[in-house]
């Protein structure tokens, strides 16, 4: 069973450091997990489209319309990070890019239906593809190896290691899919 603390230890495992029982507990490793974990977390997560994180909504339109440039406004999800397209439900929007901005918590655009795909923050580990585990771990442990090592090269080969565990991740990640079919264009007819 994945949690939280479990990805905490794995990096504190990796940097040669005390393990912790709680992110609440009074010691200085649970202090920097506490701290740092939903960061590395949410900027792992907002880095790539994980296939274990999207979700398909149709979003609510809100009472109230931008004033200028869109007709329409919709908010997003309370567990949105990161739009991965929208669509108006017909088959000839899912090839071409509608116009749309999000702006705040809202997605504006003309369109009067906005179905999202999104990438959506899932606070539960169990949730999680392991190598997505893996990668925040080692994420975590490159983030707080200089506060916990006081040791600069330690820190520096860590985030080295991390970026390299997270392209892994995201390299299984992204092949678990089938290709997305390339339409025809002028500009993919300008090049035969």
């Amino acid at each position: 069973m994945a949690s939280v603390v479990n990805i905490c230890n794995s990096a504190l495992n990796l940097i040669g450091a005390s393990t912790i029982s709680a992110l609440t507990e009074d010691t200085k490793n649970a202090r920097l997990c506490n701290q740092r974990y939903e960061p590395v977390r949410n900027r792992v997560f907002r880095g790539h489209n994980w296939n274990c994180l999207i979700k398909r909504v149709e979003l609510a339109r809100n009472s109230t319309a931008p004033v200028v440039e869109f007709d329409y406004s919709y908010a997003l999800p309370s567990d949105f990070l990161r739009v991965m397209k929208i669509h108006n439900g017909t088959t000839d929007s899912i090839a071409a890019d509608l116009p749309y901005k999000v702006e705040g918590k809202n997605i504006i655009t003309d369109q009067t239906t906005v179905y999202l795909v999104y990438v959506a923050l899932d606070e539960d580990p169990n949730n999680y593809d392991v190598y997505l585990r893996e990668a925040i771990s080692h994420q975590l442990a490159a983030d707080i190896c200089y506060s916990i090592t006081n040791n600069a090269t330690l820190a520096n080969n860590y985030m080295t290691r991390a970026d390299e565990r997270l392209r892994e991740a995201r390299f299984i990640d992204a092949t678990e899919n089938s290709l997305d079919t390339v339409e025809a264009n002028e500009f993919t007819d300008a090049r035969l």
